[in-house]
């Protein structure tokens, strides 16, 4: 199963790449992740945010490979529990989907990315920084692989 993580943002803090990096080695490697990063427009005093958001999402968009299934994360999307995720990565990988996770920059995700989406999904209704997110999902995505294998490292 090809995934695929689409985030705004590039030059993470040491500590984003670091704690992505180490949820990336404990999964197996029939799991190919592809973190692709997306130049964020730079923020002026004088910067339109919706002509950020705009470019912002056309990147995103251009980046979206062909033939996948999309899940925007917005604080709006509904809530998905970690076990639900799991049978969702079950699903994709019986049926040969590749699941591409839409995380918006410091302005979310544009109505656009929304609309391409085949669902929104919410992490909490809290709101996190974006680089965040990044670590978030990569955890999540291990969360479910160890709930497929039965693994203790969920607890319910």
């Amino acid at each position: 199963m090809h995934i695929y993580i689409i985030s705004v943002g590039l030059k993470m803090p040491a500590w984003v790449s670091e704690a992505y990096e180490q949820y990336l080695k404990r999964l197996p490697k029939t799991y190919r992740i592809e973190l692709i990063e997306i130049n964020p427009v730079k923020r002026t005093k004088t910067a339109n945010k919706n002509n950020i958001l705009k470019q912002e999402s056309e990147r995103i968009l251009a980046a979206i490979p062909e033939n996948s299934t999309v899940i925007a994360l917005d604080e709006k999307g509904k809530a998905v529990s970690s076990k639900h995720f799991s049978q969702k990565l079950d699903y994709w990988q019986l049926d040969a989907v590749n699941p591409v996770f839409l995380i918006g920059g410091a302005d979310g995700l544009s109505p656009e990315c929304l609309q391409r989406s085949d669902d929104i999904w919410s992490l909490s209704s809290l709101t996190f920084p974006h680089a965040m997110v990044r670590v978030i999902m990569i955890e999540q995505i291990y969360r479910a692989w160890s709930i497929l294998q039965g693994h203790p490292y969920h607890r319910e």
